[in-house]
């Protein structure tokens, strides 16, 4: 090859790379090149695709569309609403910890927003699904037996949500979901009071009966709260107040197992305590 065709040939070479550098493909090989939307459209476009995108349930699209909005515009009306709603597709998204501090940054920023109200639930919502998560659901395990602290946590909210706004329309949910939570946090100390009796810990037991009582009124183990306390005293000689235990329950709870008859043995007092089988 003479020099005169080398030359010609680096020349060519050259000219390809300098065309494909500027080239924008209509197949989008060169992203590089291709603009991000969320850094071109108004905010009112930002948010319709954002609201867009979660209505149809990608969430993934829409938690990026309103994150890039707040970062973009931090003040105004649609910038209120894309924090909202990005607390909420985060929330669907799993994302707990996530959900939880945008949608605390909110309350904190804007305590008198009209939608108050449903952030102060959203928030109390998040812990309730961080508790009994579909993983636990499907699994079919005992969620009396796992750790509690969000049940206790979203017990709390939906509180503050009834205290705060009792005419809410999220007020009635959240009564609702509050009975739920009692009756499971209920049970799950009725099991510790077993657990308890199981050990031969009757003063624990007994004093694990008064907890559920005092803290779990109306619950849907009272009457397990109370047989817990009647045998427990029983086993401690306390003939008075086992009696006093056993006569309350006789008179809310008549059909009640423990009433049922005679246990010479610990295991069937426990099965019959026990409405949820004992292992």
């Amino acid at each position: 090859m003479t020099r005169f065709q080398q030359a010609t040939r680096f020349a060519l070479i050259l000219l390809l790379v300098a065309s494909l550098a500027g080239c924008k493909t209509i197949g989008g090989w060169f992203s590089r090149d291709k603009e991000d939307p969320t850094e071109t459209l108004p905010v009112e476009q930002m948010y319709a695709e954002a609201h867009g995108s979660m209505t149809m349930g990608n969430f993934n699209r829409a938690a990026r569309y309103y994150q890039r909005l707040v970062a973009r515009f931090p003040y105004g009306a649609y910038t209120e609403q894309a924090q909202l709603e990005l607390a909420y597709s985060q929330y669907k998204m799993r994302q707990a910890d996530e959900a939880t501090a945008t949608i605390e940054r909110f309350i904190r920023t804007y305590p008198t927003h009209r939608h108050i109200d449903y952030a102060y639930y959203l928030k109390a919502l998040i812990n309730f699904e961080r508790g009994s998560g579909m993983l636990l659901r499907i699994a079919r395990q005992d969620l009396a037996s796992r750790d509690l602290g969000a049940t206790q946590q979203s017990l709390n909210d939906f509180a503050d949500v009834v205290r705060r706004y009792p005419n809410s329309r999220y007020a009635p949910d959240a009564r609702q979901r509050m009975i739920y939570l009692r009756n499971r946090l209920a049970r799950h100390e009725t099991k510790v009071g077993l657990y308890y009796l199981r050990r031969g810990a009757w003063l624990a037991a007994a004093n694990r009966g008064k907890y559920i009582l005092q803290q779990y009124p109306q619950s849907e183990h009272e009457g397990d709260a109370l047989a817990l306390m009647a045998e427990a005293y029983t086993r401690l000689g306390q003939q008075d107040l086992a009696s006093d235990a056993r006569r309350v329950l006789e008179q809310n709870y008549p059909q009640h197992p423990y009433l049922s008859g005679d246990w010479p043995e610990e295991k069937g007092v426990l099965r019959k305590l026990n409405p949820f089988g004992s292992k």
